[in-house]
């Protein structure tokens, strides 16, 4: 448990290990494209560029914001976390006005702040999960009401874990990450790119790497592929095998997986006496915020030490303005069961003496 990398399935963890191949090797190129398809169904949409990128989250963030803003265009952006914060700074480095919409650290955006923040923005950019306080921003009602804007939306730690709808919800840019609901390592980040989106993309982003002009002639190219750079074989048997384990359990019981887990766990803090940080209606399942009791009796790393060597479970420390005041509790992918809900209850409540 805790917000980083789960630990992975096993059918993962056997992709990871399997020989590697030639980069352009027929059979990975297969593997590949099934990939991509696994992608399309999980992120539920039909585009055609759905395909992941050589990076993690972060390079998910700035392959979607790059492509699309130029010097001069107004990026509107949600901002009640970290990542909110990350693509403000990624927006400005593309030249774009950044037009910021701020929630407190804790509590969810306002949609109608949001759409409303300016008449006529290229982007509104918005975290659906927001990692560093663990609140559920409603996307699908800011996409409802974008006009012309471009709605890109932050899902690395909501894909997989709460309900995601791509093409019912009208996103135009999606990124994620496989680390977190996906169980699968570090290391790519899945991104989809609707037809809207793709007919506003910069001809010549700043970035060669993440030029989704380039990419695209690769990951589309089929049987007339264009060379771009060298895939990571390995992490693609990996997310190509996590994907295949998530269909297998079904969207929509992974969702309901997750949703149990992450009740039973809010309940159980709350039983031990510890406050949740988001409030209730805009709180993940998969990763949970909890204030840091004022009369811990040690400070609250020594807290987070003894669950990792005494109990072998990592808990993540604040960040922002709630470093030191809360910690991050991940329930997630291969994690999500309720076994490990009571595992980091019982050794929570002995740690607190509670």
């Amino acid at each position: 448990m805790g917000p980083g990398p789960s630990n992975p399935y096993p059918e993962v963890t056997a992709a990871l290990v399997r020989p590697v191949l030639g980069h352009l090797d027929p059979e990975f190129l297969g593997v590949l494209d099934d990939t991509c398809d696994r992608l399309r169904r999980v992120l539920r949409t039909a585009n055609p560029l759905t395909f992941p990128v050589s990076g993690t989250g972060s390079a998910g963030m700035e392959a979607s914001l790059v492509n699309v803003l130029e010097p001069g265009d107004v990026a509107v952006v949600g901002v009640n976390g970290l990542f909110g914060e990350r693509m403000c700074e990624v927006a400005a480095r593309a030249g774009a006005e950044v037009v910021r919409v701020e929630a407190p650290w804790g509590s969810p955006l306002d949609p109608e702040a949001v759409v409303g923040a300016h008449p006529s923005p290229k982007v509104l950019a918005v975290v659906h999960a927001e990692t560093s306080t663990g609140v559920r921003n409603d996307v699908a009602a800011i996409a409802a009401r974008k006009g012309d804007a471009l709605v890109v939306v932050d899902a690395v730690t909501s894909l997989g874990g709460i309900p995601l709808e791509a093409d019912g919800w009208d996103l135009d840019i999606v990124y994620s990450a496989t680390q977190k609901c996906l169980g699968v390592p570090p290391g790519l980040a899945p991104l989809s790119v609707g037809e809207r989106a793709r007919g506003r993309l910069r001809a010549r982003p700043p970035s060669w790497y993440l030029d989704l002009g380039l990419i695209g002639r690769y990951v589309e190219g089929q049987g007339q592929r264009t060379y771009h750079h060298t895939a990571p074989v390995s992490m693609i048997f990996a997310l190509h095998a996590g994907l295949g384990v998530l269909l297998d359990e079904g969207l929509e019981a992974a969702w309901q997986r997750h949703a149990e887990c992450g009740l039973a766990l809010q309940a159980g803090l709350e039983k031990l006496g510890l406050e949740l940080v988001a409030p209730a209606g805009h709180r993940l399942p998969q990763l949970t915020t909890v204030r840091v009791p004022e009369e811990l009796a040690v400070p609250e790393a020594e807290v987070r030490a003894r669950l990792l060597h005494h109990y072998g479970i990592e808990i993540g420390a604040g960040v922002g303005p709630m470093a030191g005041r809360a910690w991050r509790i991940g329930c997630m992918g291969h994690t999500a069961r309720m076994r490990n809900v009571q595992l980091l209850l019982g050794a929570l409540g002995e740690v607190l003496g509670r």
